[in-house]
């Protein structure tokens, strides 16, 4: 009955396609309300309807066009990672990250590939497969949790840089070691094996090394116009693999892995703008790859594996990352308690599940023994991972004293000069800021000041990414694009909280619809940027002022003469409150206020 049905659907494949869109989008959508990777639930709906009900055959639905768009996706998701690997930011970390990232992660593969043996029974060359698949953490699962856990700073770092360092080298990694798989059982001999890994090794280095180098010519010449950098980076990037694959059977991924990391590597080309061509196609491309290879998900195999599997995933969880998180700690300056919560979060993520889906694809089609256990037990520890520690870190942060006390920076959404004053004046009085924008230059004359930046978009999926919240509390969005403000709130209100998140009306008039999406507003009800911004061009200076019992915030109110307008209250601890037009409240004696007037000067603590 289940192929009956699955049939049924697949003579329909824009039915199919639909619904594996709706789907994905779904599963996002309820992993954002509750809080979780969306890879659990991306993976569960593939599952139910794949293997469980019988709706959804992917084999069947594309036919022969099945690997090669698993192939091109995977291919564009490497690429990705690959551009986040500068070889300036490795240098200048710390010790325990390079070994995190290095001899840490063979100590991962050493124990993940001899579980994998010894516990489910796969042969080695398959086994050590897996090990270097699961080598990888992956910032699109690790931030997302940091997020909800809250570590110190510097535990939140180690986890941080390892997620984004550690995806292309283990992606580079396993791809070496199917490689190396794929030339042992086509070789025969010695010599002939080395010779197919050597062929396959150099397609993939001079292709991804060539077109790295035309593109990345092309970009710092500006050969290309601006809107069509994601175009041709996309082309670019299907080229390399295309090429390499022709040349060398299955060298595509480690041409796409080396072609990434060769232009973030150079001087002069914009990556963070080519890296925009991601964001969009990207959560098509991870949504559909997920719910596609968790339906090709044999569960027979799954159950042939049994107690293995749960043998596999806790040798992974309680053996390989405590024990590469102690080698890779020795020596440091990091505490116990510190070390511990390291040694518990390491969650896989998309790179581990797409990559042992197309190893996986190749292995079965060249008879390869033991091929069809390595996606069942590779989702058994990426479901396993996400969820135990999703559910678990943040209540063991607090437990072991390493979460971090509740944040008390801002985080503003624009950097034009209004933002800029209103920055300046906080950083002054110690406060953490950071701005983020897409305009360069704002963000240059930000830095001059001495104010932390971020150049990207807050609604991208580079920014949910590589946009650090550590020690950051709450939200102002000023930009002047009101639209953008009103999505900001929705999209940092998961993180910060719905009454963490404001946005400054754009003009006087601003209808309360445009902010329907979530936020409240900052401020005041006069306050507008256009009032503001034009207000500050004509002399309006930004008062400061520590209250006292014998001056509070009546006394100040009263004092003023000219047109004043209230924006912050900083507590005797250090935390920030925003003044707006729902909210007022009284500030005490011992706080600190910031507040826009139209006179000069500063009122003396």
């Amino acid at each position: 009955m289940p192929r009956e049905r699955a049939q049924s659907v697949n003579e329909h494949p824009i039915i199919a396609l639909a619904a594996i869109g709706a789907l994905g989008a779904a599963a996002q959508w309820l992993a954002w309300r509750v809080r979780l990777p969306a890879i659990v639930f991306l993976l569960l709906a593939g599952i139910a309807v794949g293997p469980v009900a019988g709706w959804l055959d992917p084999d069947a639905l594309f036919g022969e066009l099945l690997f090669p768009l698993v192939s091109l996706a995977v291919g564009l998701i490497l690429f990705e990672g690959a551009l986040t690997l500068r070889l300036s930011e490795i240098a200048g970390l710390e010790r325990v990250v390079r070994r995190m990232v290095g001899s840490g992660a063979l100590i991962t593969w050493a124990v993940a590939a001899t579980a994998a043996h010894l516990l489910a029974g796969l042969p080695w060359g398959v086994a050590t497969l897996f090990g270097a698949i699961m080598t990888v953490t992956g910032p699109t699962v690790i931030v997302p949790m940091l997020r909800t856990v809250r570590p110190n700073v510097r535990v939140a770092s180690v986890l941080r840089w390892e997620g984004i360092v550690i995806d292309p080298i283990g992606a580079f990694l396993a791809v070496l070691v199917f490689q190396l798989v794929v030339s042992a059982g086509e070789g025969g001999a010695l010599l002939g094996t080395l010779w197919i890994f050597a062929k396959m090794t150099l397609s993939g280095l001079a292709v991804g090394a060539a077109l790295a180098w035309l593109l990345g010519e092309a970009l710092r010449r500006h050969l290309v116009p601006v809107y069509l950098y994601n175009v041709i980076t996309l082309a670019a990037v299907f080229l390399a693999l295309a090429v390499s694959d022709t040349l060398a059977h299955e060298s595509g991924l480690l041409a796409v892995t080396v072609m990434g990391a060769m232009l973030a590597n150079r001087k002069g080309v914009p990556v963070d703008e080519i890296l925009e061509f991601k964001e969009h196609l990207s959560l098509l491309l991870i949504a559909g790859l997920f719910i596609l290879l968790a339906a090709r998900l044999d569960l027979d195999a799954l159950r042939a594996l049994g107690l293995a599997s749960l043998g596999v995933f806790a040798a992974m969880q309680f053996l390989a990352r405590p024990l590469k998180v102690l080698w890779s700690t020795l020596g440091s300056g990091l505490t116990w308690p510190e070390r511990a919560l390291l040694a518990w979060i390491a969650p896989r993520g998309i790179v581990a599940a797409a990559g042992s889906g197309v190893f996986a694809f190749q292995l079965e089609a060249q008879g390869v023994e033991g091929a069809g256990a390595l996606v069942p037990l590779t989702f058994v520890v990426i479901i396993g991972t996400v969820v135990l520690q999703s559910f678990t870190a943040g209540p063991i942060a607090r437990l072991l004293g390493v979460a971090e006390p509740e944040p008390r920076g801002l985080l503003i959404v624009g950097a034009n000069p209004l933002a800029r004053a209103i920055a300046k004046v906080l950083v002054d009085r110690k406060v953490p800021v950071l701005m983020i924008d897409t305009q360069w230059d704002s963000l240059s004359r930000a830095r001059m000041l001495g104010i932390r930046t971020y150049f990207g978009n807050p609604l991208s999926e580079h920014a949910e990414v590589g946009l650090d919240l550590a020690g950051l509390g709450t939200m102002v969005a000023m930009s002047a694009d009101p639209h953008l403000n009103a999505l900001a709130c929705e999209r940092l209100a998961r993180d910060l909280g719905p009454n963490k998140v404001y946005l400054l009306k754009v003009v006087p008039g601003e209808s309360r619809s445009v902010a329907s999406a979530g936020g409240r507003y900052a401020f005041g009800p006069g306050a507008s940027y256009e009032r503001m911004t034009g207000d500050l061009a004509r002399g309006a200076q930004f008062r400061v002022t520590t209250l006292t019992d014998a001056f509070g915030f009546e006394e100040l109110r009263a004092r003023q003469t000219d047109p004043f307008l209230p924006l912050f209250a900083i507590d005797p601890k250090g935390k920030l409150r925003v003044f707006a037009t729902d909210s007022q409240f009284e500030p005490q004696a011992g706080w600190t206020v910031v507040a826009m007037s139209a006179g000069c000067g500063q009122d003396p603590a």
